[in-house]
């Protein structure tokens, strides 16, 4: 790994710290799980089993880099009793159903993951003295959004017309009541993190546009894209990532000061504010890189679109100028990299060394 300022100070903070994370099984988590490994961080890992196959966890061999964990998050009693007995010094919590036409098809098991859920995680957390800092992961989603166009700050006002945006916005107000309740008094800092829509490689969700294109890509098949013109913040998975280890670190290091702590509270991670690009424009871009294919529009089908806003913009101004984050990577240069990674790892190259050689050219940048 470079020995670049950024990846020293990341090394100090973590380098044989206790690290729990949820979700480690799924896309993000193993992004990050790879990432908080190199570091030299005693990762514990608590999930379900990976969500899909393949997937990026058994491809890199996450499970041989940390302490692999199989656990419901709902299950309360299991995961308080992991978290007494690991002793996490702070955990990034990721656990969660991630799809929004999954929540559509199960409305009450989304809510049960990603509200209840976070309120055991919490729950653990506050009962345990150990846990100093916890960082969770929402959703840009978490906005009430009328379909101005307008930028979302934090301070924005929480909604959500469909059950998974609902839920993470109800997971941010389950957050900031612990914070102030429980946390403050405990000298644990608790902060969530909304980031933008990812891609990189190692996806394989259904549902989700850049597996389902490279999918039908590798087969030949036209691409189906449900809201062709809806604009979303693209950005690369190791942009939010990168702020997550960010904000943990900044977490721990500031501590308690005259009874608070100011990275407790609410942060966006999303790309430039000018970089917002249509879904089909998106297809478009993979296709070019890819090589060949085509895509149609399928949003007058019956059932094919459920209501999704048609625009999602996100401001990262307080982090670029509190955590001294900025966005890395432009949209020409995540594109390029998700696609070779895909068509790489499809050569037969190793999906780990393939992670960490775009960790490492991220660390660069």
């Amino acid at each position: 790994m470079p020995d670049s300022g950024s990846e020293k100070k990341l090394k100090e903070t973590y380098s044989g710290r206790r690290v729990m994370v949820t979700g480690h099984t799924g896309f993000k988590g193993s992004w990050l799980s790879l990432w908080l490994s190199s570091l030299g961080a005693s990762v514990t890992g608590f999930a379900l089993d990976p969500p899909t196959s393949p997937s990026l966890f058994e491809l890199a061999g996450v499970g041989e880099l940390l302490e692999d964990l199989r656990g419901d998050i709902r299950d309360y009693g299991f995961l308080a009793g992991e978290i007494t007995r690991t002793q996490p010094e702070i955990i990034f919590h990721l656990a969660a159903q991630p799809l929004v036409l999954q929540s559509y098809e199960e409305p009450k098991e989304t809510f049960e993951v990603n509200v209840g859920g976070t309120v055991n995680l919490l729950e653990a957390a506050r009962n345990n003295p150990a846990v100093r800092a916890v960082v969770v992961v929402t959703s840009d989603k978490c906005y009430s959004n009328p379909d101005t166009g307008h930028l979302f700050r934090e301070t924005d006002p929480l909604g959500g017309s469909d059950p998974y945006s609902a839920s993470k916005a109800a997971a941010e107000l389950v957050c900031s009541a612990y914070q102030q309740s429980f946390f403050n008094s405990r000298k644990t800092g608790l902060a969530t993190a909304r980031s933008g829509n990812v891609i990189g490689g190692g996806d394989w969700a259904r549902d989700r546009l850049v597996p389902d294109t490279i999918r039908c890509l590798d087969s030949g098949e036209p691409v189906p894209v449900r809201h062709p013109a809806s604009i979303r913040p693209w950005q690369h998975v190791l942009e939010p990532t990168y702020g997550y280890l960010l904000l943990g670190q900044h977490l721990l290091d500031e501590g308690f000061r005259d009874g608070g702590c100011s990275y407790a509270d609410a942060w966006n991670f999303g790309p430039a504010e000018d970089s917002g690009l249509s879904a089909g424009e998106l297809v478009g871009k993979l296709i070019a890189d890819y090589g060949s294919g085509s895509w149609q529009d399928v949003s007058g089908r019956e059932g094919a679109a459920p209501h999704e806003a048609g625009m999602l913009l996100i401001s990262s101004d307080k982090a670029c100028r509190r955590l001294g984050w900025k966005p890395r990577w432009g949209l020409a240069e995540t594109v390029g990299r998700t696609i070779d990674w895909y068509r790489r790892c499809k050569a037969g190259e190793d999906p780990y060394r393939l992670s960490m050689r775009d960790i490492e050219a991220y660390l660069e940048s």
